[in-house]
């Protein structure tokens, strides 16, 4: 078998402490070694990589642009390293998995889901950020995505989760009692006489809303406050600010609240869908193979309850 090309470790956590300090005094202090053994291995290392990585200038150090470059990708490496270590220590080597995720989907439908994860799977931590762009796995510290769209995530294999409901027409009862003096009773040529909210990716929903409904309005229906997620947007619709075009479940809190009202049924339908996105390698890891399986249940759980007729679901 070939032996991997890499070089020391202890000299890669030398150089990097050297190249964060641009000192290689502060470094030995910091690795509490002499000087001159932190000198010897950044020699070694340069000898082993064939370049310098710093210039001597005077009594300071300096790195070079290949110094610069290398110093900033081990840095990554090292961060990497350090917290996939204490993660796994931390949960007595359970497993955990980094998720990157739509923000208000995550908030709105995963995480209010995720405490039954947590009862079937105590020893697997699943941890949640926000990205709303596709990325190279390899390049990331995430182990899977969740992310809409209409196909897989490029490079990546993938689930289909669930489609996107269809939206809705929402706004506050204060606004609506303000602008047409009525919150019952709204009819589509109504809302033109509310301020509109729009989600930034999608600017057009409202002017495609009208069109389907029998009620074209070009120009009008393209005017007012754009925000660029729809927890923003639902936010907004709340605070009194406009009405917002979104998926019920996405505001099933402040329906639940009154602060938020379904004006009227009609609606546009879903755009996109919902996929779980993941490196093919990732699919027989213990950890996340229990994710998948957990997740793809409760998303065929959504789709059955979106098809329940409401008379049948109160029987």
């Amino acid at each position: 078998m070939t032996r991997r090309k890499i070089p020391s470790f202890t000299a890669l956590q030398i150089f990097e402490a050297c190249a964060r300090s641009e000192s290689f005094t502060r470094a030995a202090d910091e690795m509490a070694l002499t000087q001159s053994a932190v000198c010897r291995q950044v020699a070694n290392l340069e000898e082993f990589l064939g370049f310098a990585l710093f210039a001597r200038v005077k009594k300071r150090v300096v790195l070079t642009e290949a110094g610069r470059e290398y110093a900033a990708r081990i840095s990554i490496h090292l961060e990497k390293i350090e917290r996939d270590t204490l993660e796994l220590m931390g949960n007595h080597g359970g497993g955990a998995l980094e998720l990157a995720v739509i923000p208000t989907f995550a908030t709105q439908w995963l995480i209010p889901r995720l405490a039954g994860f947590k009862r079937e799977h105590p020893e697997i931590q699943v941890n949640l950020s926000s990205n709303t762009g596709a990325f190279l796995f390899a390049d990331s510290r995430f182990h899977a995505a969740i992310h809409s769209g209409k196909a897989p995530w490029p490079g990546a294999q993938g689930d289909w989760l669930l489609e996107e409901d269809a939206a809705v027409p929402l706004c506050s009862p204060a606004l609506l009692r303000e602008c047409l003096g009525k919150t019952q009773g709204i009819v589509v040529e109504d809302m033109m006489r509310l301020p509109l909210l729009h989600l930034q990716s999608r600017a057009e929903d409202w002017r495609h809303w009208f069109e389907l409904h029998g009620s074209p309005h070009d120009v009008e229906a393209m005017a007012g406050a754009k925000h660029e997620l729809f927890s923003m947007l639902i936010e907004a619709a709340s605070a009194g600010l406009g009405a917002a075009l979104a998926p019920k479940y996405m505001a099933h809190r402040q329906l639940a609240l009154g602060s938020l009202l379904q004006i009227m049924p009609h609606s546009l339908p879903g755009q996109t869908g919902y996929w779980l996105a993941y490196p093919p390698e990732r699919a027989s890891h213990p950890a996340f193979s229990a994710f998948r399986a957990w997740l793809l249940t409760q998303a065929k759980m959504h789709q059955a309850a979106m098809q329940t007729p409401p008379a049948a679901a109160q029987n």
